[in-house]
């Protein structure tokens, strides 16, 4: 289960990390201090969450499938970027096919 929360967590300070990326290349140089900051926790909690038992191809899976459909999906709202059905369509592949990793790891 802490396995689980600690992989949340790098989810969100990853996908933090990654829009504030997006908001320091436009001008605001402050953000990259969150950038940094969100990509040394996620990877902390990443490490945390592999520590706690989760294995590698699982939890880096789940990870790169909701942080790519947070980060559109924030995108979208925060900066105006397209969100096209093809596009979620992609995502809803993505998700899908970690779905088989995890359930192909499962004993």
């Amino acid at each position: 289960m802490m396995g689980w929360l600690f992989l949340a967590g790098a989810i969100l300070t990853e996908v933090t990390a990654t829009l504030s990326l997006r908001a320091a290349v436009h001008g605001r140089r402050a953000w990259y201090l969150v950038v940094a900051l969100g990509y040394l926790a996620a990877f902390s909690l990443l490490s945390l969450a592999l520590g706690a038992g989760l294995p590698l191809g699982v939890a880096y899976g789940v990870w790169a499938a909701v942080g790519v459909a947070l980060t559109a999906l924030a995108s979208k709202v925060l900066f105006g970027e397209p969100l096209t059905w093809l596009m979620a369509a992609g995502m809803a592949l993505i998700m899908g096919g970690v779905l088989l990793v995890e359930l192909g790891a499962a004993p």
